[in-house]
């Protein structure tokens, strides 16, 4: 039989009714009996912690019944196993998350819910939620596999995709948080098993509210904020329109000073509970109060407030700004656990001191072979958003560990793995070809948007994988609708900048540019998104002319100068390549002062960054070399809006070098200088030594590289001199010898009294265009262009060029080779790239 306790009623006068125990007067302690079923299978636990007082209100008669069973039934989580694990530790929430016992009405009744382990001790009920700690990480649950795609009736594909591109903010990114124990007290957890609050007690709780006002006391605002935060979720909206909930938080917030910092955060956690809006009044003075207590705070406490924070989705910078500078002392006692929730606030958060960021990867490669991984990607993710860029050293360590399993890696981790790769620009060989196995069998099982992050990531690294590319293709066209407009323009980019043609390329591009075309509106707030789309699709040759002519109207171009990105040159590239390749294009075209605004800035950056360049200046000074001068090349972008340069040279019909440069470019000037003074001496010597036959007993028996080379433009001169009838004597060659031919032979070719006069422009047969490439311009480990430089070639052709390219794996080796190699390799490139007539 169920002891019973009878509460006499009250006068009305009074407003908090006694505590009530189950001790008598004479200090004996009254036994609960337990059920017979329970008694047989859950012995009695007597080390109890958590102290729970009753306070009855409502003067009315009320029975107090002891049910173990209550609390068992709980949607969340079940204990009915923990009498059965007890060897292994019972799984029983920890007194420190500031669990209290709430109270169910049956019939104008009230039943105390407990677990079996529950014992009474002393004057009032102790609860013990004991659950052990490990440093090690709990095993990973099995994941039931989803079914897959391939198999479900066509009527079942869109709930699918709706449920695979369903996001929670508050579960996805925490996932973490369920790999240890320890995070229990650093974070909020939502699982945590609540019994909710009856309706009669919430009504009792309020009509205290109003009544007491001012006089509510620390300890009973606590109360009520912990007993109404377990009001049931569809209650919560209600309960916070109420004007008592508003008096009792304007009360808490005039004696904010008077909690202590336990209690703070408890009233913290009801009102995550209760998901109280972010810009709510009390919000601001709890941070402040916060911010002043931080230095007094342990590193569990700054850490589970600021949880608590993020999770109401909070902005709270001047908490923060206080937990780093803390951080930044105290950075060495972080343990693992602290570390990576801490990387988790600091992602959330989107930036923080570099100095501390440097101090935290340090710790990360210190602990990097503990980390599980889920909590590797959590890292990554942090470290992302707060743009703090791994070190090479760090990033391959992450690639070894996760290589080996990266099947059993959750999607969102993965996807922060791959962002910090991409971020970092580091490759590692064996997590690509891990990543080529891993992804295309699940990747109808990931989000749109981490699908994005997998093709981004490849483009970024240049890595091609045909096998990833081909399942994104394919996954796209049916969750296209669930695209943002971010999402279809960076796969437009991947795809465009990869230079790959899928299977389904004209399903997978239409569906795009349709999708395109549907959040039309969103480049008003997004132009950059938009031209990146166009440009994208200039890489693969399709030009939508309805969309290019708004990309280059008038309102579309003030859009741009609003923009927190400089466009100018992405509308320059567009419009330089429908002029090339849409000859049939009859829409806006971009104004000439914008056109000019963007050459300029093009080319000011080619002068400072990619003319000086060690590989193209030597290859400028050979060509010069073996066609004759500077004005048989030229070091300059033939077309500016493509953003690389080119060594142009012009060829007749004979493969002879024709003149045309004759302005060399002020990023010329110096190197082309020096190069004449020495090319002039050398060639005017030995020509003279030809010519006269002059033999010197003490010449050197090595000559020069450069003095061994006859130029093109020479033996021209050479064959085009026609012997005079008057002339006494001539070589065998040709070549009369008169003194006032010698005189100008011995005469400098800089002399200023003989300042050389330009060769008169020639027709020109054919036009080369010779770009000097590095590995950036290919995808990773292949000999195919990106879809800029593939796009550039095929605009030079239309123009008329022959494309030559030097590639990087030959040139760059020659380098460092003598001058006669070079000078040989650059005339079978020139020359042989003509076929002869």
């Amino acid at each position: 039989m169920a002891t019973v306790i009878i509460c006499r009623r009250l006068p009305r006068g009074v407003s908090r009714a006694a505590t009530f125990s189950t001790v008598s007067r004479s200090g004996a302690k009254r036994t609960i009996p337990r059920r017979k079923s329970e008694e047989d299978g859950n012995p009695q636990v007597t080390d109890t912690k958590a102290e729970v007082r009753l306070r009855l209100q409502n003067p009315v008669e009320y029975r107090i019944f002891y049910n173990p069973s209550a609390y068992t039934a709980t949607k969340t989580i079940s204990y009915q196993n923990a009498a059965g694990s007890n060897a292994d530790g019972d799984e029983r929430p920890s007194a420190s998350k500031f669990s209290s016992i709430v109270t169910k009405q049956v019939q104008n009744t009230y039943s105390i819910t407990w677990h079996p382990s529950l014992s009474t001790k002393n004057t009032t009920l102790h609860l013990e939620f004991s659950k052990p700690f490990s440093t090690q990480a709990s095993p990973k649950q099995p994941v039931k596999p989803k079914p897959k795609r391939d198999e479900m009736p066509d009527v079942e594909v869109e709930a699918y995709n709706s449920e695979v591109e369903a996001y929670n903010s508050k579960v996805d990114n925490r996932a973490f948080q369920k790999e240890r124990p320890e995070y229990s007290c650093l974070c909020y957890d939502n699982s945590t098993p609540v019994e909710p609050l009856p309706l009669e007690e919430r009504d009792l709780i309020l009509h205290s509210i109003s009544t007491l006002k001012s006089e509510l006391v620390p300890g009973t605002i606590v109360e009520y904020f912990c007993k109404l935060s377990c009001l049931p979720v569809e209650q919560h909206a209600p309960l916070k329109s109420h004007i008592q909930f508003t008096m009792l938080c304007h009360y808490s917030v005039k004696k904010i000073q008077m909690f202590s910092t336990l209690e703070l955060i408890a009233i913290l956690k009801a009102l995550v509970r209760l998901t109280v809006d972010f810009n709510h009044v009390m919000m601001s003075a709890y941070e402040r109060e916060f911010c002043y207590r931080a230095w007094t705070m342990s590193l569990e406490q700054l850490l589970l407030v600021a949880d608590f924070w993020r999770y109401l989705q909070c902005n709270v910078p001047h908490y923060l700004r206080v937990v780093l500078s803390f951080m930044s002392m105290h950075w060495g006692s972080l343990t693992l656990p602290q570390l990576v929730q801490l990387m988790y606030i600091i992602g959330e958060h989107r930036k923080a001191p570099p100095g501390l960021m440097q101090k935290l990867e340090t710790l990360v490669l210190v602990n990097l072979d503990s980390f599980t991984l889920e909590e590797v990607g959590t890292v990554c993710l942090g470290a992302f958003k707060a743009r703090h860029c791994f070190s090479e050293q760090v990033m391959q360590g992450i690639g070894d560990k996760i290589s080996p399993r990266l099947e059993d890696m959750g999607n969102f981790a993965l996807v922060g793995v791959l962002k910090m790769f991409r971020y970092s620009h580091v490759d590692h060989v064996n997590f690509m070809k891990r990543l080529a196995v891993v992804v295309p069998p699940r990747i109808h099982s990931i989000g749109i948007q981490g699908v994005m992050h997998i093709s981004l990531f490849c483009a970024a690294l240049r890595y091609l994988s045909k096998r990833i590319m081909n399942a994104v293709a394919s996954s796209v066209p049916s969750r296209v609708t669930y695209c943002r407009y971010k999402d279809v323009a960076k796969f437009l980019w991947s795809f465009g900048t990869l230079n790959y043609e899928p299977p389904n390329t004209e399903i997978f591009y239409n569906s795009l540019i349709e999708q395109v075309r549907r959040q039309l509106h969103q480049s008003r707030k997004f132009p950059e998104h938009f031209l990146t789309c166009l440009l994208a699709l200039a890489f693969t040759e399709r030009y939508p002319y309805d969309l290019i002519n708004y990309a280059l109207s008038n309102e579309f171009i003030q859009l741009t100068n609003e923009a927190k990105f400089d466009l100018r040159k992405d509308l320059f590239t567009l419009d330089g390549s429908v002029e090339i390749e849409c000859p049939d294009y009859k829409g806006n075209r971009l104004m000439p002062q914008l056109r000019q605004e963007a050459t300029k800035i093009l080319l000011s950056f080619a002068e400072r960054k990619i003319y000086i360049k060690p590989e193209v200046q030597e290859a400028l000074a050979v060509l010069e070399d073996i066609l004759g001068g500077p004005e048989y090349v030229k070091n300059h972008m033939i077309l500016p809006h493509t953003r690389t340069n080119d060594l142009e040279v012009h060829l007749d019909q004979d493969r002879m070098p024709v003149p045309f440069n004759f302005k060399s470019s002020p990023a010329d000037k110096q190197v082309v200088k020096d190069e004449q003074k020495h090319i002039g001496k050398s060639h005017s010597d030995d020509l003279m030594n030809r010519l006269l036959n002059w033999k010197s007993s003490d010449r050197s028996s090595k000559i020069d590289d450069k003095t061994e080379v006859q130029t093109h433009g020479q033996k021209r001169a050479r064959d085009e001199r026609a012997p005079s009838p008057g002339d006494d004597f001539a070589f065998p060659d040709g070549v009369p010898l008169t003194d006032s031919f010698v005189k100008v032979l011995t005469k400098s070719a800089t002399s200023p009294e003989h300042p050389p006069s330009p060769p008169r422009p020639q027709p020109a047969s054919m036009k080369l265009a010779i770009q000097i490439v590095s590995r950036n311009h290919y995808c990773y480990k292949t000999t195919q262009l990106l879809g800029m430089h593939s796009m550039k070639r095929r605009q030079l052709q239309r123009l008329g060029y022959v494309v030559v390219e030097l590639q990087y794996w030959e040139w760059f080796r020659l380098l460092q080779e003598t001058w006669a190699k070079k000078v040989n390799y650059l005339r079978h490139k020139v020359f042989d790239s003509i076929p002869q007539k």
